[in-house]
């Protein structure tokens, strides 16, 4: 396919992807302006809200600062009436990385990812540009370079990550392909060091991800009445409870990145000066937000267990590439093995450090400016945990005896399976032919002695 064909499509998903994650936000609040506010609504509010709200998905801080008589009819204290927000909703960023990385590997497929890219990020960059310049109101404002970059850099980053691993597996005939060639040149033991740290990382992160998010779901299941009981306490109609409810939908994958750092061990902040850890959980005052009602009171050293989790990740991880190595014949030498064990360790380190990144931020004023994990902790334990697990599973030594008794079962199996025909024509001969064979004299035998 032409380039620019390419091109164009790329744009065109980007665009796609933009009108979503902005209806996702202004479809919940149109209703809301209609049901709550009526008559009186005022409609040129609605959407620096909604852009507002998309800007925040895709980890754009915003500075609020409310108005007086707002802050007199609510009760609150003059200086809490100024903060920043910026612990985002992942689930607008999801959604976009998501759908950048199948446009990435579409555009991978039609044979020309570079061109891919280059249409999802300009088109990207250009919308998020008319979004910031829109977005601002005389409550929330947010600097016009992070609107521009941090939109762009999410989905620009997805469909560079999509297009990288496609063209890799189908080729693309440019940077990829000379990239392989170039890997070529080693030995055969090293050629798969690079795909193996790639798939040994997928598997391990997948790993690690969906531990959290099963975290998520059995915790919520388990505190279920303390959810319950926060949404009454709220007292709220039907539509303030949908809303409520797809608020906390949205903030599901950062509650996901806060499993996954109680899981590895640092655990994560709910305010300044406060841990919910698995050897103990130190709690302020928690804001009456109903799915905060499924964080764990307490701990206990004994839930340290769960540190084996990301250890069990970093096994499979580890299995699977060992097991790739010894299909090829290629796990003799050690120092490859090890090559991949830290290789993925480092990979799974710094995607905690960005877990830990886009699921911590600000949530409010006082002690809520210090909320969710710190990055450097969580990928110090989580580099750690997965490194011992894989290195378990590719650095142990293989039975050898077995392997060479099952090599010599085969020797043995094609030795008589090549000796067959053999001794299905000896099994043919009757006891008589056999007898009158050996009885015959040789040619030799009968013929005339010489004189």
């Amino acid at each position: 396919m032409h380039r620019l064909i390419v091109s164009l499509l790329a744009a065109l998903d980007a665009a796609v992807v933009v009108a979503i994650g902005l209806l996702l936000a202004l479809v919940p609040l149109t209703i809301l302006w209609i049901v709550a506010f009526g008559g009186a609504a005022d409609w040129s509010a609605l959407w620096p809200s909604a852009a507002s709200i998309w800007l925040l998905g895709n980890l754009v801080p915003l500075q609020i600062a409310l108005p007086e008589t707002l802050t007199i009819a609510l009760g609150i204290a003059g200086d809490a009436s100024s903060f920043t927000l910026s612990l985002a909703p992942l689930a607008l960023a999801a959604l976009a990385a998501a759908m950048g990385a199948r446009s990435g590997a579409r555009a991978a497929r039609a044979g020309s990812w570079l061109s891919g890219f280059a249409g999802g990020a300009v088109t990207t960059a250009a919308l998020a540009t008319a979004v910031g310049l829109t977005a601002e109101n005389d409550v929330v404002v947010h600097e016009l370079w992070h609107a521009i970059v941090f939109p762009t850099a999410i989905y620009a980053g997805a469909v560079l990550l999509g297009g990288v691993v496609t063209a890799w597996r189908v080729g693309d005939g440019f940077v990829i392909d000379r990239l392989r060639s170039s890997l070529a040149r080693f030995a055969p033991a090293w050629r798969e060091v690079v795909p193996l740290i790639a798939r040994g990382f997928a598997v391990a992160i997948a790993t690690i991800v969906g531990i959290g998010a099963l975290l998520t779901a059995l915790s919520v299941i388990l505190h279920g009445d303390r959810i319950v009981t926060l949404f009454q306490a709220a007292h709220v109609d039907a539509l303030g409870a949908t809303l409520v409810t797809l608020g906390q939908a949205a903030y599901l994958p950062t509650l996901i990145g806060w499993a996954i750092a109680w899981v590895a061990g640092p655990g994560f902040a709910l305010g300044a000066g406060t841990v919910v850890s698995p050897v103990g959980a130190q709690l302020g005052l928690v804001p009456a937000i109903p799915i905060l009602g499924a964080l764990p009171e307490t701990g206990e050293p004994w839930f340290l267990v769960v540190v084996l989790l990301p250890i069990a990740a970093g096994g499979l991880a580890g299995w699977v590439c060992r097991s790739s190595l010894a299909r090829a014949g290629l796990d003799q030498r050690t120092s490859p093995r090890l090559v991949i064990a830290l290789g993925i360790a480092l990979l799974v380190g710094g995607a905690g450090a960005l877990i830990a990144l886009v699921s911590s931020g600000s949530a409010g004023p006082g002690a809520l400016v210090q909320v969710g994990p710190e990055p450097g902790p969580l990928a110090l334990a989580l580099g750690v945990e997965v490194l011992l697990g894989a290195a378990v599973a590719l650095l142990t030594p293989l039975g050898r005896d077995e392997r060479g008794a099952s090599g010599a079962s085969g020797a043995l199996d094609a030795s008589d399976a090549s000796d067959a025909p053999d001794a299905a024509r000896r099994a043919l001969v009757s006891p008589a032919d056999v007898t009158g064979a050996q009885a015959q004299p040789s040619a030799s035998e009968q013929a005339p002695p010489r004189r």
